[in-house]
């Protein structure tokens, strides 16, 4: 399957990613991989006592996890260059362990560039669990490329 260019892509285009279940096992390797043991996520005796009443999930694993969601929700790949950036990232309600998370992106804008080989696209990304609420919610940046001249 051809991978898509910046001129194939529509603003106000929008895919849902399948869903994805966050595990004990995620949020332990997480905490192991960043080394961000707090509490919050690691001793459900101590968040027993909390607004939450138990463990939650760190926000930043979900916000690694939805960008390996969104490449599953394209249908065709995008010939992306670079991520240029994470903007107006919001964490809106926690994640809790066996929340099913899924990433709905929508491309907001595109943007052409001074160099004809590239361009710029911000894609609007809303994480939602199983009950669809928004729990984060934010834009992400890519650089991609432009169709090449030859094969316009």
């Amino acid at each position: 399957m051809d991978a898509r260019y910046f001129e194939d892509l529509v603003i106000g285009e929008t895919v849902v990613s399948p869903g994805r279940t966050i595990t004990e096992a995620d949020v332990v390797a997480f905490s192991g991989l960043s080394g961000d043991f707090s509490p919050l996520h690691t001793d459900e005796e101590a968040m027993k006592n909390s607004i939450y009443k138990t463990r939650i999930a760190h926000g930043q694993l979900a916000l690694a996890i939805q960008g390996g969601l969104g490449q599953r929700a394209l249908q065709q790949p995008v010939h992306t260059i670079a991520l240029l950036g994470i903007k107006e990232w919001n964490f809106r309600k926690p994640i809790f362990f066996l929340d099913t998370i899924r990433v709905r992106i929508t491309i907001d804008e595109k943007k052409e560039t001074s160099r004809p080989d590239r361009g710029i696209v911000y894609w609007r990304r809303e994480i939602l669990n199983q009950r669809d609420e928004v729990v984060q919610e934010g834009f992400t940046v890519t650089m991609v490329k432009r169709r090449p001249q030859d094969a316009a």
